[in-house]
């Protein structure tokens, strides 16, 4: 029986182990303390930014940074509806409502034009979003050339939710150094991991300065527990964070390493037509997950068909996102649609992507996704 290869396993070894054991030893094991403060300076240095504060998850960070922007109940902020359900529910946290935007169909990142159309429709009411928060899908930066000038015009805050593109540029610009506020997340299955946490990103003190108390419970800075406002268990730990700098510095060679996975599935389906891969044009992406998006009218059979393939193989493959707007949690949500997220959906699969998958194991995969290829196109 073969071990199963995991879709983006954690990528931790040796250098991993000696930040962590250094931090034990200094004694700092309560929540906050010297790696904290170091790698919030490597993270914000590393996106161009001018403050940085790690929270205990990047869904933690959201929630500050629409707080703290002032987004509460009553507000319409613009969410695009091909995403993981953190970025709608940190909306639904401070009260305010998510309308759901569709997606561009070659990057799966929220449509510029129908987010103009929201825009132009709610001007008509006399209202307009309080935010929008554009997600970096699987590594790939929103069209932030085409986003920002909108938010411009229609006075919408952006708050960029780069939870899954830390090492991707935009235009030589890193991910998670736009808008007033950006997120990244570093859960387990991240392009680098502090098993879990997160990253608010600002160039606005204030509002980091704002962040961070509200994350250490809104302590008041006196000798007895003083409280002024509602705060919150968010910030990361010590230790976790001794982690994050240790993944930090091997972050560029495990971006490599998910690139020459990405370039190989390029290459397995380079001549099987109906298949292409999701993003894959941008090299200045992080590679995070390789998705594929499949046609079956073209190509005889279905992503499914090929997940059951891999899946009898012990390779774990998964969807796409099931769009916002499909959940039951947020049926009846105000909705901008062209259909594209939930052809996505129902066409997509992501497949094993991780750095720490072995060559062994990259063979693997290869030679199933080849003999599948071969089989008779009858499915």
């Amino acid at each position: 029986m073969t071990d199963q290869i995991s879709l983006s396993p954690p990528d931790v070894g040796a250098l991993e182990e000696t930040y962590l054991v250094e931090a034990l030893r200094s004694g700092w094991v309560a929540p906050t303390g010297p790696a904290v403060t170091a790698f919030e300076r490597e993270i914000a240095e590393r996106c161009g930014r001018a403050h940085a504060v790690a929270t205990s998850s990047g869904t933690a960070a959201l929630h500050l940074a629409l707080m703290t922007l002032g987004v509460g109940p009553g507000d319409l902020v613009a969410v695009p509806t091909l995403t993981f359900a953190a970025t709608a529910n940190a909306v639904s946290y401070t009260g305010a409502e998510a309308v759901f935007v569709d997606v561009d169909p070659n990057t799966g990142n929220l449509d510029p034009e129908l987010f103009a159309n929201l825009c132009t429709e709610l001007s008509r009411t006399g209202r307009r979003p309080a935010a929008v928060l554009p997600v970096d899908l699987y590594g790939r930066c929103a069209d932030y050339d085409e986003l920002l000038p909108l938010c411009d015009r229609y006075g919408v805050q952006v708050i960029e939710d780069a939870a899954e593109a830390l090492g991707s540029t935009y235009r030589g610009r890193p991910a998670g150094s736009f808008g007033r506020a950006a997120v990244l997340s570093f859960n387990g299955n991240k392009i680098m991991t502090t098993s879990g946490g997160g990253m608010l990103l600002s160039d606005d003190q204030d509002l980091a300065d704002r962040c961070r108390y509200l994350s250490t419970q809104a302590r008041q800075p006196v000798a007895h527990y003083e409280h002024l406002d509602v705060g919150y268990n968010y910030r990361l730990s010590n230790l976790l964070a001794a982690l994050g700098r240790a993944q930090l510095h091997r972050l560029d060679d495990m971006i490599a390493r998910r690139r020459i996975l990405r370039d190989g599935y390029a290459k397995l389906f380079a001549a099987t037509d109906g298949v292409r891969l999701l993003g894959a044009d941008d090299p200045d992406a992080n590679c995070w997950l390789t998705s594929i998006v499949v046609d079956p009218y073209r190509t005889g059979w279905t992503a499914a068909d090929l997940a059951a393939h891999l899946t009898a193989a012990d390779i774990e493959t998964r969807p796409l996102f099931k769009p916002m707007h499909l959940q039951p949690v947020f049926s009846g949500a105000h909705t901008v649609l062209s259909g594209v997220a939930q052809r996505l959906f129902e066409h997509g699969l992501s497949l094993p992507s991780g750095s720490a998958i072995r060559d062994v194991q990259v063979h693997r995969i290869f030679d199933a996704v080849a003999g599948f290829l071969a089989r008779p196109a009858s499915r």
